[in-house]
């Protein structure tokens, strides 16, 4: 690391991880870490920004400001600013993209939908944190039905070749019945892991139709990318 350089940090604490990013003054990304969340927030938090400073060169003590955000962002007794997921992600993708946009998160334990006007104000958003369904928490749950690895199922969803099948229960619960029932009837893994994307897609979708410019961030966009063309 230069001498003299500013260094900023961000963490967001989520329900299923917490991240860590080091930027310099123009927001340049020079480092990040991640830790799995667990019971201990806090720990996972510094242990996600040790990661991300020693990946930079730097020590905390060198970083200017420290903010936190997400699920956990109070447990961060350390962090200087905090903020919520919904203005972090606002600001982010308006920084990334400064035009009227959508912003979608699908994360561990809830989505959410923000829209920003062509200034970056927020205009509305709408939130789900009631219902598994439409959550990474789902598709966890699907790959352990399946046995198979969380991370594949966006590269056996490309290799469905049958579109028309859909999982119709919106609860989690119910949901993994009709899976374990079509298992048994034959429907192909490769066809309900593409099933199984659509329904967390059409859960998302049904708080609000989307249009414009959509920016998809979130776990479940990062590990399963053919999310982006389902959404």
């Amino acid at each position: 690391m230069k001498g003299g350089m500013d260094l900023f940090a961000g963490i967001d604490v989520g329900s299923s991880a917490a991240k860590a990013v080091v930027v310099d003054g123009d927001c340049n990304v020079l480092a990040i870490g991640t830790r799995p969340s667990g019971a201990y927030l806090a720990e996972a938090a510094t242990g996600a920004l040790e990661e991300a400073c020693n990946q930079a060169g730097c020590r905390r003590e060198q970083i200017g400001v420290i903010c936190s955000t997400g699920f956990g962002r109070d447990n961060v007794e350390f962090a200087a600013l905090k903020r919520t997921e919904i203005d972090c992600h606002g600001r982010g993708a308006f920084h990334l993209y400064g035009e009227a946009l959508t912003v979608v998160d699908i994360g561990g334990q809830d989505n959410k939908i923000i829209r920003l006007d062509d200034s970056g104000r927020r205009l509305d958003f709408t939130m789900n944190r009631k219902c598994a369904a439409g959550t990474g928490a789902f598709l966890e749950e699907f790959a352990l039905r399946l046995k198979v690895p969380l991370e594949k199922l966006s590269e056996l969803a490309a290799l469905s070749s049958d579109h028309d099948v859909q999982i119709g229960s919106f609860c989690t619960v119910f949901a993994m019945t009709e899976v374990l029932s079509r298992i048994r009837a034959g429907t192909r893994v490769e066809d309900l892991a593409r099933a199984a994307l659509e329904s967390v897609a059409r859960r998302v979708l049904e708080a609000r139709r989307l249009t414009g410019r959509v920016v998809a961030t979130g776990g479940v966009v990062a590990h399963q990318p053919i999310m982006k063309d389902i959404l």
